[in-house]
């Protein structure tokens, strides 16, 4: 298989996996939700940031660095498995003997047993994650669509019948652990390889240089992303926190799913061809400028439609919601740009790049929301486009050195497709002025804005258009 044939199947499959399972718990967290009280699902989130800080070191960046690494072994499998289970079973014991500490932190005895069965589930994700790597490197994202779906669906089955029978917080507990080991089972049944008896200290060495350092930046990423709740929340109201978690919700949610779906297709098959600069740059381009076609009207769109469609989802006491999402659409839409971007450095096993760069940019970034702070929400909101717009310079510039691609033909690759959004997004945002409900706004809105953009794309010459129908005929 080509490589275009291995990017349209990966890409097909990708997005079934990805958005086949967001929709499924979509709708499983609605029902579940009719059945809970808020405090139920308030005690989980409490853990969020623990679990979160907890499976980044399980992975530990290992997995990134087997499909970056084109001569890998089973011993170098098997390596990273070991250290993947040590790790997890570590991890899980100090959860678990925090679980008091955590508990008493919150005020909230009753989470002190949640923590100590949701700290196993660390132990179950450190033994899927070679499974996973190995079907990421064959670009084989059918078989994780299987997996994901089946647990989701079977594990969602059982957070509902256990809220239907009263069982609060613990329903949310066994969805989580049933999916989670659901999942690893099929992957286990799926990919048919087994760790030798082995652990390499040269293959552990050579994979940890490469890493330690992903995981690094994984963390700071991941400190970096809860800093903003920690601080809003912290500054202004429990309200004004509400309106920015729920904005950042909305405008996640199609650029960061767009966004997995993309990265996990294009590593692999970038790490496949690292050492051809000239075929790199190629694919790179137009990963890019894919990316930024399905991206960019997207989240003008948003911005441009937020008032109808805040009003509709929420109803008129969200209202409030509407400047902040608006705004954050325009961070979300450079989004896919740096994490592509990103995966170059990545693919030409610069991770000592790639950390260095991290740590530059979570300093500025955290400069710019204690700077903007005092002045209120929308402020710090419009700081996250400045340092969208910061970190999309820097990474632009490494990569005019890493694959020899000019920051003039990057630039122009993408503010084409950018101003047509823009128009675009004119002409939608006009739809709010005509005197009718909200969903025929939101129909008309997105009739015009689909209509204006293929319109725009075709007379501007915009060959991912014709890319776009391709992928989609194939």
């Amino acid at each position: 298989m080509d490589i275009k044939q291995k990017t349209i199947t990966g890409l097909a499959w990708s997005a079934v996996e990805r958005f086949s399972v967001q929709i499924i718990q979509f709708v499983v967290q609605i029902i579940i939700a009719r059945l809970l009280f808020p405090s139920d699902y308030g005690m989980i989130s409490m853990l969020a940031i623990f679990m979160a800080l907890a499976q980044t070191f399980t992975d530990g960046g290992f997995g990134n660095a087997l499909i970056q690494k084109k001569d890998r072994t089973n011993t170098d499998y098997s390596t990273v498995f070991y250290f993947n289970i040590s790790v997890g079973i570590l991890l899980s014991i100090l959860f678990f003997l925090c679980s008091g500490l955590i508990a008493k932190f919150y005020n909230m005895p009753a989470l002190r047993p949640i923590i100590e069965v949701m700290s196993v589930n660390l132990i179950i994700l450190s033994f899927q994650v070679i499974q996973k790597t190995i079907l990421t490197i064959r670009i084989d994202f059918k078989t994780q669509a299987k997996a994901s779906l089946i647990g989701v669906v079977i594990g969602g089955m059982i957070g509902i019948v256990m809220a239907y029978k009263g069982y609060g917080a613990w329903s949310l507990v066994a969805q989580f652990t049933t999916i989670n080991i659901i999942q690893t089972a099929l992957f286990w049944y799926f990919v048919k390889w087994k760790p030798m008896r082995e652990f390499s200290k040269a293959s552990f060495k050579r994979l940890f240089n490469f890493g330690s350092k992903i995981l690094a930046a994984n963390l700071l990423q991941t400190i970096y992303v809860n800093l903003y709740t920690l601080v809003i929340g912290k500054q202004y109201s429990a309200t004004t926190l509400g309106y920015y978690s729920r904005a950042d919700q909305f405008a996640q949610f199609p650029s960061s799913n767009i966004t997995a779906i993309l990265w996990r297709v294009t590593y692999p098959i970038m790490s496949e061809i690292q050492d051809d600069n000239q075929k790199l740059k190629q694919i790179y381009r137009q990963y890019i400028k894919l990316a930024a076609f399905i991206v960019f009207p997207l989240m003008v769109g948003l911005a441009a439609m937020s008032e109808p469609f805040i009003i509709l989802i929420l109803t008129e006491k969200w209202r409030a919601i509407v400047p902040i999402l608006q705004i954050i659409s325009f961070y979300y839409m450079l989004y896919p740009l740096n994490a592509i971007s990103q995966n170059l450095m990545q693919v030409k096993g610069r991770s000592d790049l790639f950390f260095r760069l991290e740590i530059i940019k979570k300093l500025i970034g955290i400069s710019l929301l204690f700077i903007s702070l005092p002045f209120g929400i929308y402020y710090v909101c419009s700081s996250l486009i400045v340092y969208g717009l910061i970190n999309l310079a820097i990474n632009i510039y490494y990569t005019s050195k890493l694959i020899d691609f000019k920051i003039k033909d990057q630039l122009r690759d993408i503010v084409k497709i950018f101003f047509v959004s823009i128009i675009m997004g004119g002409f939608v945002y006009s739809t709010n002025l005509i005197p009718l409900s909200n969903i025929p706004k939101l129909l008309i809105g997105t009739i015009i804005g689909l209509i204006t953009y293929l319109i725009l794309s075709h007379l501007s010459k915009i060959p991912e258009l014709k890319t776009l129908i391709n992928l989609i005929k194939r």
